[in-house]
């Protein structure tokens, strides 16, 4: 990394986490930066009556670390997909 991007701050975002399959859904954590620390969130994609839906897990839980917030939007996620199955993806 260059020495501007360095002193302005460039480059420091993260590259887009990788799907993890559960229970027949992708769950995508993206935490979201906030006053400090990240905020979970995650992207979760199943396939109902032969059409992708996704839901967008936002919770208020802000933790400081990127890689404990990602981990955490994850089983935040599962443990929704425990609970509701295809029926998060209803309105």
């Amino acid at each position: 990394m260059s020495f501007w991007k360095r002193l302005f701050g460039g480059g420091t975002e993260k590259p887009a986490a990788e799907p993890i399959e559960y229970e027949g859904f992708l769950i995508t954590p993206q935490p979201i930066a906030e006053d400090g620390g990240y905020r979970i969130s995650a992207v979760i994609e199943g396939e109902v009556g032969g059409e992708t839906k996704t839901h967008t897990l936002i919770r208020a839980d802000v933790l400081r670390d990127p890689d404990d917030a990602a981990e955490a939007s994850v089983a935040k996620a599962k443990q929704m997909i425990d609970q509701t199955g295809a029926g998060l993806f209803d309105a």
